[in-house]
């Protein structure tokens, strides 16, 4: 297979051997991956691969075709068209998927939207409906909202029906936002003066819990999933411990296998539907060759984009 592989803190695409699938595991050959922030830190060294994952190959979700399978998976998972959560590896146009990590693609839905699928979706929606409990009518707030884990929050809590409020930078991308459910978008500086909230969905970090948290309505519920801007925060235990609040944290890439496939199901039986009538939509950002990935990582790193980045694989 050829392979984003990290070599001393960079990425070099390699020749390397296919990898084997182990028992309920099937080989995908892959068509496009997405670009995350967990990949940025495993290059660096700061978020190295879970016991039995790839090490030295990033990235996390990815779409393809099965065309291998280990012991205890029959023939008829052979040539599914699939999207697909891993523990890492995704870089590459080979990569092993245990089999209840896969989704299948809908008819109408093309690889390179189903590449960047897996992981956005199943973070999202495990943050807002499973841990937060989001119910409609609520007010919910997503930081980060552009990108690519906030602009489907953004789709997903609207689809719950509940009321969204999409932080940004700034707003270039408010129409974009709104067009996919927000109802309102404001921009970091400008939550200090929100009406009060219910459900915080934390995808930037202190720059921005800081300033959300007194806009919470008694028993209100935060959910940290990403800090790239901060992670120390001071906060007002008091206001806390009088509107009982509930602060909670989240990855996805650690978790038991048992665990992931609860959380994928669950994405399956709320969003499946959603997602093959075009409801549910990934908005792509850019999209980079294999070879160019240097190149994917630096526009994964500006500022201001809209959506996943992804990275196409070429044929072998």
């Amino acid at each position: 297979m050829i392979a984003a592989t990290i070599v001393n803190q960079t990425l070099v695409v390699t020749e390397r051997p296919d990898p084997l699938p182990g028992p309920g595991e099937v080989v995908v050959a892959v068509s496009y991956s997405a670009l995350n922030v967990a990949d940025r830190l495993q290059v660096h060294g700061h978020y190295p691969a879970p016991p039995g994952v790839i090490e030295d190959v990033p990235g996390l979700e990815l779409s393809g075709i099965v065309v291998g399978r280990g012991d205890g998976v029959d023939d008829e998972s052979l040539g599914r068209r699939v999207s697909a959560l891993v523990g890492g590896g995704a870089h590459a146009t080979r990569c092993v998927v245990p089999l209840e990590h896969l989704v299948d693609i809908p008819d109408d839905i093309s690889d390179l939207s189903a590449g960047g699928w897996s992981e956005g979706v199943v973070t999202a929606h495990d943050a807002l409906i499973t841990q937060a409990g989001l119910r409609p009518a609520e007010r919910v707030v997503i930081s980060g909202a552009s990108g690519g884990v906030g602009h489907l929050g953004v789709q997903i809590a609207a689809l719950q029906g509940a009321e969204v409020v999409a932080v940004t930078r700034d707003h270039q991308h408010d129409e974009a936002l709104r067009a996919l459910g927000a109802s309102e978008v404001v921009s970091v500086e400008e939550v200090d003066n929100l009406e009060p909230v219910d459900v915080v969905l934390e995808l930037v970090g202190s720059v921005h819990l800081e300033r959300v948290l007194p806009r919470m309505r008694y028993g209100g519920r935060v959910v940290v999933i990403g800090t790239g801007a901060g992670r120390s925060a001071h906060l007002n235990l008091g206001h806390v411990m009088a509107n009982r609040l509930r602060i909670t944290g989240s990855t996805l890439r650690w978790r038991e296998r048992a665990e992931k496939s609860a959380a994928i199901d669950a994405v399956r039986r709320d969003l499946g539907s959603a997602w093959a009538s075009g409801t549910l939509r990934v908005s792509v950002a850019g999209v980079f060759d294999l070879a160019d990935i240097g190149l994917a990582f630096d526009e994964f790193s500006r500022p201001g984009k809209f959506g996943k980045i992804l990275v196409r694989m070429p044929r072998e």
